[in-house]
């Protein structure tokens, strides 16, 4: 094997979750941070959690509000001829 192509192996890396979760195993960082794990993913823990990294959520919250709140004010056209 050629020496020096290879990244260095840390056998007992340090992995982080945003929810406090340690991790420990092989990696080729010696530590890493990560958003989401075993411990607090919604598919694992049958909790329904929104994982909102760029304010998505908020964003078609409001878009569905401003939705309702137009039609609401918009009112219904009588049924009759249709122009041409």
């Amino acid at each position: 094997m050629k020496t020096d192509t290879h990244p260095t192996y840390f056998p007992d890396a340090k992995i982080t979750c945003t929810c406090g979760n340690v991790i420990r195993m092989g990696a080729t960082k010696k530590e890493i941070h990560i958003e989401i794990c075993g411990a607090c993913h919604p598919f694992y823990t049958g909790k329904e959690k929104l994982v909102d990294t760029a304010g998505r959520v908020e964003k078609f919250k409001a878009k569905i509000a401003k939705a309702v709140k137009t039609k609401k004010a918009v009112p219904k056209q009588k049924a009759g001829k249709a122009r041409k």
